[in-house]
């Protein structure tokens, strides 16, 4: 079966959704966290972690669940936001801080929230105003961690899947002992596996695992 057939007859990818994220130990606090809005403290919370472990789908499967409004944290829409729950992605990478300050204010008032996402704490973050200062060191945070077996087991399940590809059970205990522990590694593996099995008609197997992993350096002994 040619790699564009079983693309068209296998799923389409899943949008961010609570039902579609993968828990684990890793993201078991962040996922409680935010499930617990609106009972943030002040409205608030961040969600912190390295690229590649899942901060994404989780803020935006909470602001599918809650219509949260999607702003541009270099200039947020704050006259969009009262009354509504707000996400921020990447707030760490140059939020606006008038933005940003107005938005925690609003966060606290009944229908708001606020939903930031980034890798370093909202209290190391540069601002020259005192107030937001002083709001961005008590800014509660919850830290998803890299993801465990669990989680990326569970995603390597779901690439397979959206591709139809169904390898036999050995490839993932090979993988998730070899793999570098991220999610946007194990998409990457899947694709390339499908790819390689494409071009050299070879079903999706241990061996071909090992192939790709060596090939691409990508084995993380």
């Amino acid at each position: 079966m040619t790699r564009q057939l079983r693309l068209s007859l296998g799923q389409e990818p899943e949008a961010p959704s609570f039902d579609a994220f993968v828990r684990g130990p890793s993201n078991a606090l962040a996922v409680n966290a935010v499930e617990a809005w609106p009972a943030w403290q002040g409205g608030c919370l961040a969600i912190l972690g390295q690229k590649g472990v899942g901060k994404s789908h989780l803020a935006r499967a909470w602001a599918a669940r809650v219509d949260a409004l999607i702003l541009d944290p270099r200039n947020p829409d704050v006259g969009a936001a009262p009354g509504r729950p707000v996400l921020l992605e990447d707030a760490d990478r140059g939020a606006s801080t008038e933005g940003l300050f107005h938005l925690i204010n609003l966060a606290a008032r009944e229908g708001g929230g606020l939903l930031l996402t980034g890798r370093t704490r909202p209290s190391t973050w540069p601002t020259a105003l005192p107030d937001l200062r002083s709001r961005l060191n008590a800014f509660p945070v919850v830290e998803i961690e890299a993801p465990d077996d669990t989680v990326l087991e569970g995603v390597l399940r779901r690439f397979f899947r959206d591709r139809n590809i169904r390898p036999p059970e050995e490839v993932y205990p090979y993988l998730l002992t070899r793999m570098r522990r991220s999610i946007p590694d194990a998409e990457a593996i899947v694709k390339r596996l499908d790819e390689a099995g494409d071009e050299g008609f070879r079903p999706v197997t241990r061996v071909l695992a090992r192939q790709i992993l060596e090939a691409q350096g990508a084995l993380d002994l």
